[in-house]
């Protein structure tokens, strides 16, 4: 089977669990207490209105979640199609500097390059950076080449701050970090894969089934 029709099985896979989730959530919302409903109209917004933002904030949060991990299962997928399956194996290494937590795992490991395979991150916390320079410096002791791959760069202001000292963190190990079109090229150089235009053929492929 060709790594294209592999990453599209994956993607009919997630696409079909997502629906089940939507599905029985948006069931089980019809016996929810709506006594909320009333602040919404306070804010003048309708009690049709809020219904649909209600459902769509269940939707969204799936739909973040299902759309992340496809990303990076696909992408690991690609490290397979070169390096063979035990590019998959995820490995956990001891946390040599501090206590907590006690393992920092890493999402993919070739030859020495320890990957981070990230389909975005929007997270402003700072506990964030602090956590990720333990993670990468103990990386690096370990003799492995930290390398972060983030295919969606966050929007906000705060958000990217934090992304900006990752990125300043990874350069202080001599560690790589690749985000948006930087990610995806160096997934096609690295793997032979040009995931982007198989992604997009997917989506185009649905577009024209009516999403079906």
């Amino acid at each position: 089977m060709s790594i294209e029709q592999t990453i599209a099985n994956l993607a009919e896979t997630y696409a079909y669990k997502l629906n089940q989730k939507v599905q029985k959530r948006v069931e089980d919302m019809k016996n929810d207490d709506k006594s909320h409903y009333l602040l919404y109209q306070v804010l003048k917004v309708t009690v049709q209105e809020g219904e649909l933002i209600d459902i769509y904030q269940n939707k969204g949060r799936f739909l973040y979640k299902y759309a992340g991990s496809f990303l990076e299962e696909a992408a690991l997928l690609c490290f397979e199609h070169k390096f063979g399956e035990n590019a998959l194996k995820k490995v956990k290494i001891p946390n040599t500097i501090g206590k907590r937590p006690k393992t920092f795992e890493i999402d993919c490991l070739v030859n020495n390059n320890a990957y981070e395979i990230k389909w975005r991150d929007a997270t402003t916390d700072g506990d964030h950076i602090t956590k990720e320079h333990t993670r990468i410096q103990v990386i690096k002791n370990a003799g492995f080449v930290p390398i972060r791959i983030m295919f969606y760069y966050p929007n906000r202001e705060q958000a990217i701050k934090i992304q900006k000292t990752l990125e300043t963190l990874y350069m202080g190990v001599n560690g790589y970090y690749y985000y948006g079109d930087s990610a995806w090229q160096y997934i096609e150089d690295t793997t032979d894969v040009n995931l982007k235009q198989i992604l997009e053929r997917i989506a185009e492929d649905n577009t024209k089934r009516g999403g079906k």
